[in-house]
């Protein structure tokens, strides 16, 4: 059995000087560079860091040159994201040696820094999936095309000056004389060199028929008749521009006469409403990377400048001083018509991985739709975030409690299990709690509804009323209930009608103080069914009861870890949910929930026709 222990090897070896750093940056480059195989992630993690240590001691250059060697294997994709990151002349000589297969430049480019996707775009050798990906992203090359081939011509120095005839030269065309293809005039012309000269017909005004149409000289004579390399470079130039800008223009139909060099610049063509557009800024808060057809409109744009009178600037340029991510920020764009107007931006700092240097942000602008923002949606996406982030080590908590609590991995004393039951029955209610916290964000902001159902709300509160008298009754309190025979049926589940008049009466018994008697009715007003509750002296005393400050105090009966100010306000958030209410009147709290409409008429008899259907 073989081990491939050579990372190992090198790590153990420390670099004392400059030359031995250069050699193990090789090395680690070296074996890095292979493509990923099993083996010790803390070994490959290390290997990065001390890439890291030693690049404080190698200079820039220098360690773009070591990249840019071609005497390593670069085929890691995680070697080439890591290096995307780096300094932009180690980022492009890295992307420019990586050898990657198709799926795997796929995978990568879109996770690479937006400035290290503009080095792939010199690169001719990249795989079809790789390039379609640059595409999508609207990564593409910035240069001109290059210009058609032209057909190889004689040499300048081999034609007469006198062999040319330039009184015969017509406007737009050189015509080809005989003399123009004789080499040299010793040399004997070929029998159909000697005949007369045959120029090339050109229309003129005295033909009808003919229609005039442009035609370009052609690209050898005026070769042959430049007499310097440098006239050559000009020429080429204006080809390659006048090619990129056909390229991009629309091509005209078949018979359009040629315009003017600089007609219809004033006719400007409507450009279409932009809803959102991906940005990136340099470190100085300036944009310097946009979308293709939004990148010359706002290209140069400092975000990070107060303007006088726009609280909306102010707010981005103190986040980024301080290098805080930006979310749901409203500003407003002056400029060109595509982006005048209010924007909302999302946007996060960057920083280089190697030595944490802050190099701008990067982020999306998109159409402001309401004038103002959803503000308790938004607080109850972060509060239940959060939730989420703390539900994860409580429920390791009790996980573990438990565990201990039931000796799965052995005896343990009692005096542990004691502890460890504790542990459980604590973290059993906080993830209570964070419960109806959850559940308190998303009935206020609409994002849950109750289940609906058949319930009699009568009945319900009839045995529950009676359980909180066997818990009220050492205390010498009690509730004087005065409720309805008739059924209260509505339109929730049973067990949410449960839930709701437990949180209620619960709470109230929570709060009846010793020796308190709690007057209590049920009647049926209407379409809708009410609850009127003595409110217990502990509550009556709070100025606002749903507050989350109010406390009933401890005893047999709990309120939820908030307190009976919370399980009130949850309460009255499920009151809502279910088309109710839940208010204070006074020294009274009153619940009143809708009932289920029924049909009073009779179902028709078997075999008779439906009533509807007439």
């Amino acid at each position: 059995m073989h081990f491939d222990d050579r990372l190992a090897t090198v790590l153990r070896h420390r670099a004392a000087s400059a030359r031995a750093a250069k050699t193990q940056f090789r090395q680690l480059l070296d074996l890095l560079g292979e493509r990923p195989q099993a083996g010790d992630p803390a070994l490959k993690a290390a290997a990065y860091l001390r890439l890291i240590a030693l690049a404080e001691m190698i200079p820039t250059p220098e360690r773009a040159a070591i990249v840019g060697e071609n005497g390593w294997r670069f085929r890691n994709p995680e070697l080439v994201r890591w290096f995307g990151e780096a300094h932009p002349s180690i980022a492009g000589a890295a992307l420019y040696r990586a050898q990657l297969t198709g799926e795997e430049w796929a995978e990568l480019i879109p996770r690479l820094p937006i400035r290290a996707r503009g080095f792939l775009r010199h690169r001719r050798d990249l795989p079809d999936g790789a390039v379609r990906v640059l595409d999508r992203l609207g990564v593409s090359d910035r240069a001109l095309p290059q210009p058609i081939a032209a057909q190889p011509v004689q040499p300048a120095g081999d034609i007469p000056a006198e062999a040319v005839g330039f009184d015969d030269v017509e406007p737009l065309v050189l015509p080809q004389s005989q003399e123009e293809a004789t080499p040299a005039s010793d040399v004997e012309p070929d029998p159909p060199i000697a005949e007369p000269e045959q120029p090339t017909p050109i229309p003129t005004p005295a033909e009808p028929s003919a229609r005039p149409e442009p035609v370009a000289a052609p690209s050898a004579p005026r070769a042959a008749a430049e007499p310097s390399g440098r006239s050559d470079g000009i020429r080429a130039l204006v080809e390659r521009i006048e090619t990129f800008r056909k390229a991009r223009s629309p091509q005209p139909r078949d018979g359009d006469a040629p315009t003017l060099p600089l007609a219809g610049l004033e006719d400007t063509q409507p450009r279409r409403q932009l809803d959102a557009f991906s940005f990136g800024t340099n470190s100085e808060g300036r944009i310097d990377w946009a979308e293709p057809e939004i990148a010359p409109m706002v290209v140069g744009l400092d975000l990070s400048q107060r303007r006088d009178g726009d609280a909306a600037s102010d707010d981005f340029a103190a986040a980024f001083a301080n290098r805080q991510p930006v979310h749901e920020l409203a500003i407003a764009l002056r400029g060109a018509d595509a982006i005048e107007g209010d924007w909302i931006v999302d946007a996060a700092p960057r920083f280089t991985r190697g030595d944490g240097r802050f190099y701008g942000y990067v982020g999306r602008f998109r159409r402001a739709v309401a004038p103002v923002d959803d503000r308790a949606q938004r607080s109850a996406d972060r509060l239940r975030q959060l939730l989420h982030e703390l539900r994860t080590p409580v429920n390791a908590m009790q996980g573990y409690a438990e565990v201990i609590q039931q000796q799965v991995f052995g005896p343990t004393p009692h005096e542990y299990r004691a502890l460890a039951a504790s542990i459980a029955g604590d973290s059993a209610r906080i993830l209570a709690g964070f419960d109806e916290l959850d559940r308190l964000a998303r009935l206020e902001t609409g994002a849950l509804d109750l289940e609906s159902g058949e319930s009699d709300f009568a009945a319900i509160a009839r045995a529950q009323i009676g359980q909180l008298q066997t818990v009220l009754g050492p205390r010498v309190a009690r509730f004087d209930a005065r409720l309805t025979d008739m059924p209260a049926r509505l339109a929730l589940a049973q067990n949410e009608a449960e839930m709701l008049g437990w949180r209620v009466l619960a709470t109230l018994a929570g709060a009846t103080g010793a020796g308190e008697n709690v007057a209590l009715s049920l009647d049926l007003d209407g379409e809708q069914v009410a609850l009127r509750a003595q409110l217990p002296s502990k509550l009556v005393q709070a100025d606002n009861i749903f507050a989350s400050e109010v406390r009933a105090g401890g005893g047999t009966l709990s309120s939820g870890i908030f307190g009976a100010g919370f399980s009130l306000r949850l309460a009255r958030a499920e009151a809502r949910a279910a088309g109710g209410e839940l208010a204070r009147a006074g020294d009274s709290l009153v619940l009143t929930l809708p009932l289920l409409t029924v049909s009073d008429a009779l179902p028709s008899p078997a075999g008779a026709p439906d009533r509807a259907a007439g």
